[in-house]
C-alpha cells in the first residue's frame, strides 16, 4: 500500500505472563472459514454467520485464540462497525486494543494436533469515507473486516494496534469460502474464484472461495467490468466507477495482465485463479492489496506494485507491523523489475542513528514522515545494491528459490538474510550494517 498521510502512532500491547510460554510454532494453524453474510439494498450493511476451524500447531497448549475485528478501528467501541455476537466454541471475553480484538477461551486447552472451531454471529457496517474499508457514494470497499484469528509465535499473541500507514496484518494461509447475498444490480468482486447463482426474487448469491489465502477483501457497487485473461492463463477483472473512462480502464487492464505473468515468470506462477482489479481514482491512499483482489487509481505503477504484492505478503507471508520491508520493499523492488529499472542513483541517507530498514510499523507510525522514504525507497534500494553486490543471475535465483522455500508460509529477516548468504561466496555481514538490515 503506497503510504500517503500521516496518523497519529499506535500503542503497542504489552506481552503478558501467558505469551512466555509460547514457542516459535505459528498458531492456531491452517485456519478454515465459512462465512454466509446478505447485504442491505446498498451493500454497505452485511450480516449473517462465521465460523472457523483451526488445529494447534504449537507444543504448547492453546487455550484461547483472539479474533481481530480490524475496522473497528474506523469507528468507536460504542459505534463498533463490527460487531460479533452469539459465540459458540468458546466464551468471549471483553474487547480489547480499541476494539480491534476479541479473546475467545476455549472450552478446554488444544493439545498440539488437536482442531478446533468456534462461530458467531457478525455484522458490518461500511463507515463513511472512501477507505479501504468505506465507500464513494454507492460504491463499497470492503476490506479487512472479515474476523480473522491472532497469530501466536515466539512473540507471542500479536495483537498489534491498527495502522492507516501501513498494514497491521499478520495471517496465516488460510482458506475461505464465503456466501454472499446481495442486490442483483449490485457486482461484488472478491477475493478467491466467484460463482453467481439466483437468490430471492431480485437476488444474487455470489459464492467466493479462496485457497491459502491470508484474508478476504469484497467490493459492493454499480460496477462497470471488463475482462481478459493473461498468456498464463490467469482471469483478469477489471471493475470500475462510473468517473472511469473505458481508456483507462482497459488501460489499466493490459497492465494487470502483464504484470501479473511477469511477476509469475520471476517469483513462481500466480496460483489464484483469478485477479479482481477495482478501480476509484478517489483513494487517498492510491493502492491496496488483498489476495486476489486490489484497490487501485489509475496508475500503471501503482497497480503493477499492487500486484506483486500478491506474492510478497499474499504467497510469501510476514508480519506487516513488525517487518513491512519484507513485503514493501520486495514489492517496490519487483515493480521496478517490471518496469526494467535498475535502481541506479540509488542513494540511502539515514536521518538518525534509530532509523533502520527493518523498524516496526510503531516506529514509522511515530515517524511517519520517513515511512515511505525508507521502507518503499531504501527499502528497494537495498536489494537493488544487493543484486549488485552479487550478480544479478544470483539476485534472479535468490528471490525465485526463497519465494518457492516460503510459499504460502512466512518469511522474517534472519530468513532472507540467510538465504541471501547461502547464494553467494561474498560476505554480507557488512552490507546488512550498512544498509541497516537487523533481524
Amino acid at each position: 500500500m503506497p503510504a500517503l498521510l500521516a496518523v497519529v502512532a499506535g500503542i503497542a500491547v504489552p506481552a503478558t505472563p501467558a505469551q512466555a510460554a509460547t514457542d516459535a510454532t505459528r498458531t492456531p494453524a491452517t485456519p478454515a472459514y465459512s462465512i454466509s453474510l446478505t447485504s442491505n439494498a446498498t451493500g454497505g450493511v452485511w450480516t449473517g454467520h462465521e465460523s472457523v476451524t483451526f488445529t494447534n500447531a504449537s507444543a504448547v497448549a492453546l487455550g484461547e485464540v483472539y479474533l481481530r475485528l480490524w475496522d473497528n478501528a474506523h469507528g468507536t467501541c460504542t459505534t463498533l462497525p463490527i460487531k460479533v455476537t452469539n459465540v459458540t466454541g468458546g466464551t468471549a471475553g471483553s474487547p480489547e486494543v480499541s476494539c480491534t480484538a476479541l479473546k475467545i477461551t476455549l472450552p478446554a486447552p488444544l493439545v498440539q494436533g488437536a482442531s478446533g472451531t468456534i462461530g458467531f454471529d457478525v455484522s458490518i457496517t461500511v463507515t463513511e469515507g472512501i477507505d479501504r474499508f468505506g465507500h464513494n457514494g454507492s460504491y463499497y470497499y470492503i476490506g479487512n473486516a472479515i474476523p480473522v484469528l491472532a497469530v501466536r509465535d515466539a512473540a507471542g499473541w500479536h495483537l498489534d494496534p491498527y495502522t492507516n500507514n501501513g498494514e497491521s496484518f499478520y495471517a496465516l494461509a488460510s482458506d475461505y469460502t464465503v456466501s454472499l447475498d446481495h442486490p442483483s444490480t449490485l457486482s461484488v468482486p472478491a477475493t478467491g474464484t466467484s460463482t453467481d447463482v439466483a437468490g430471492s426474487s431480485g437476488r444474487t448469491v455470489t459464492t467466493a472461495v479462496g485457497k491459502k489465502v491470508r484474508e478476504f477483501a469484497w467490493a459492493a457497487g454499480p460496477f462497470k467490468k471488463i475482462s481478459g485473461t493473461t498468456a498464463g492463463g490467469v482471469a483478469v477483472n477489471v471493475y470500475s466507477v462510473s468517473s472511469i473512462s473505458t481508456t483507462n480502464a482497459n488501460s489499466m487492464l493490459s497492465t494487470a495482465k502483464a504484470a501479473l505473468d511477469a511477476h509469475s515468470g520471476r517469483f513462481g506462477a500466480y496460483p489464484y485463479g483469478e485477479a479482481d482489479v477495482v478501480l476509484d481514482n478517489g483513494y487517498w491512499f492510491g493502492g491496496m492489496e488483498y489476495p486476489g483482489f486490489v484497490l487501485d487509481v489509475i496508475s500503471t505503477t501503482a497497480l503493477a506494485h499492487e500486484l506483486a504484492h500478491q506474492w510478497f505478503y499474499g504467497i510469501v507471508g510476514d508480519d506487516e507491523y513488525t517487518t513491512p520491508w519484507l513485503d514493501e520493499g520486495f514489492t517496490d523492488y519487483a515493480t521496478d523489475l517490471y518496469f526494467n529499472k535498475t535502481g541506479s542513483g540509488c542513494g540511502i541517507t539515514w536521518q538518525s542513528t534509530a532509523e533502520k530498514l527493518t523498524n516496526s510499523m510503531a516506529y514509522w507510525d511515530a515517524h511517519s514522515s520517513r515511512y515511505s522514504t525508507v521502507v518503499y525507497g531504501y527499502g528497494k534500494c537495498t536489494l537493488h545494491d544487493l543484486r549488485r553486490l552479487i550478480g544479478t543471475t544470483a539476485m534472479t535465483n535468490l528471490l525465485k528459490s526463497y519465494a518457492a522455500g516460503h510459499w504460502y508460509g512466512v518469511s522474517t529477516v534472519a530468513d532472507f538474510k540467510a538465504a541471501a548468504q547461502a547464494a553467494t561466496t561474498t560476505d554480507l555481514t557488512s552490507f546488512w550494517t550498512t544498509h541497516r538490515v537487523e533481524g
